[in-house]
């Protein structure tokens, strides 16, 4: 697993814990993988891209869970 890949997964854990604001996961790598449809920065698919900015953070920590089990699941 790359450090990026790390980070980010690391990152998604300490997101499920926080009470505060939950930030995008955006790291301004804005290129979606051909083979898993995810951008290869942030890991979200392009809905999830999309509908950001409408969801509360109930919804948002779904989908930071989502990057962890995909990172996860990413690592060779």
């Amino acid at each position: 697993m790359s450090v990026a890949t790390r980070l980010l997964a690391l990152h998604a854990q300490l997101v499920k814990q926080a009470g505060a604001e939950v930030p995008s996961p955006c790291v301004s790598v804005c290129r979606m993988s051909a083979q898993t449809a995810w951008c290869e920065g942030c890991y979200r698919s392009l809905d999830e891209i999309a509908g950001w900015s409408r969801l509360d953070d109930g919804g948002k920590r779904v989908i930071w869970d989502r990057i962890a089990q995909r990172a996860r699941a990413s690592a060779p």
